[in-house]
């Protein structure tokens, strides 16, 4: 008689981790939904500047605790990076319960702050645990790429819905929506098989290997990016709403940047197949800042659909090839404070470009703020390239995975040793 084995139908170690992050992204969309819709459509363009101001802000306060606190807290700990996981998730559960009864008072912001740091590090747990779930580095940007891609096909899954009810109730539902959703996610979070700490103590050389050239040059190029996104996205949401377009210019514009991203995911890992990570990152700045240039000179709603799709796009590749060189270059046992490191530095750029086009409102044209996007875009890719070159690293054919990687942690099976 044969017997089944009872784990056939269970999930592999990626899968497990891939429907935990689809379940959190969809509750990150409600929650995103819940506050945009609270913060800046209902208000005038005067009063939404500053509530805006002061949500940007508010987003740099989490990485005071995510870059020295939890990236070590990670590293030190067997279990940390599936725990914070789950911990993330039922926290922002509880958050968003809490916020229902919140969005009219000044309470709002600092349980918004909360949920940021819980938001922060689950993403910096789930960045540090795909080397683990994967056989290989020649999966790591196919993994990467799935994990975006779901990020983004739960983005709309959740923010459509999230948005309806906005729309037809109030954001009280849609926080509740997103409540349920965390909750989900953090069950699911505690599936994820553990990964056993590397036994070998960290040193000055491994330590020092997250600081060689491959990878400070990829953060700076992604950082760049990251502010570009930053300063279009408030951008555009500004300048639209003080010209008073209609609403169905915001959804078109929205609906090209997610499309935009869905390509970018989709894209990158047939890129791999014949292209380097550092030359899939390259083209993510090189082309938008193409667009951009051409944009600035029709200057209108078709040229804004254009830059959307394409900053979208360049972003989604270039992530995915960022975390996917981290994961072949950096030390394996200190992946938990290299992400917190560089989510820090991206999400400083991000609220650095974001806070420019809110500031100059008032003097900052549509066409003049695409054509300093286009400059940015040039001088940083152009940048990245030629330091490449300089070290003799830069080569636009694909190449084995390096060879100095520290040997990848073990999965385990048993329970949690939280």
């Amino acid at each position: 008689m044969v017997t089944r084995d009872p784990r056939t139908y269970e999930l592999n170690p990626f899968g497990r981790l891939a429907v935990a992050h689809a379940a959190s992204s969809v509750g990150d969309a409600c929650l995103t939904v819940s506050l945009a819709g609270s913060i800046f459509f209902t208000q005038s363009v005067g009063e939404s500047r500053t509530q805006v101001l002061l949500y940007l802000l508010l987003t740099l306060a989490p990485f005071s605790i995510v870059a020295p606190v939890i990236g070590p807290a990670l590293d030190r700990s067997r279990a940390g990076r599936r725990t914070l996981m789950a911990v993330g998730c039922f926290g922002r559960a509880l958050v968003c319960f809490l916020m229902v009864g919140q969005l009219d008072t000044v309470l709002l912001f600092p349980l918004a702050f909360v949920a940021l740091v819980l938001s922060k590090g689950h993403a910096v747990a789930k960045s540090s645990l795909v080397p683990a779930v994967v056989r290989d580095d020649s999966e790591l940007v196919e993994a990467n790429s799935r994990l975006s891609l779901i990020a983004v096909i739960a983005s709309v899954a959740g923010g459509l819905p999230a948005a309806g009810l906005v729309a037809v109730f109030d954001a009280r539902f849609s926080l509740l929506m997103a409540s349920i959703m965390f909750l989900v996610a953090g069950v699911l979070s505690t599936r994820i098989q553990a990964v056993a700490r590397p036994s070998a103590p960290e040193s000055v050389e491994e330590r020092a290997e997250l600081a060689i050239p491959s990878i400070v040059f990829a953060g700076t190029a992604m950082a760049v990016m990251r502010g570009c996104v930053g300063f279009l996205t408030f951008l555009l949401a500004f300048l639209l709403k003080a010209r008073g377009e209609a609403a169905w210019v915001f959804g078109v514009v929205l609906a090209a940047s997610a499309g935009g991203g869905f390509i970018g995911v989709i894209i990158t890992p047939r890129l791999r197949r014949k292209l380097r990570e550092e030359s899939i990152l390259a083209a993510s700045l090189l082309v938008p800042a193409v667009i951009a240039l051409l944009a600035a000179r029709d200057g209108g709603t078709l040229g804004a659909v254009a830059i959307g799709f394409t900053v979208a796009a360049g972003a989604a590749a270039g992530r995915i090839a960022f975390d996917s060189l981290v994961h072949r270059d950096g030390p394996e046992h200190l992946r938990g404070r290299a992400f917190a490191r560089f989510e820090t530095r991206f999400q400083l750029c991000w609220v650095a470009g974001a806070l420019i086009p809110v500031a100059l409102l008032n003097v900052l044209s549509r066409r003049w703020g695409f054509f300093v996007l286009a400059l940015t875009l040039f001088f940083a890719g152009l940048s990245y390239v030629a330091g490449l070159r300089s070290r003799g690293e830069w080569s636009g054919s694909r190449r084995a995975p390096s060879p100095r990687r520290l040997p990848r942690g073990e999965l385990t099976d048993g329970p949690a040793e939280e």
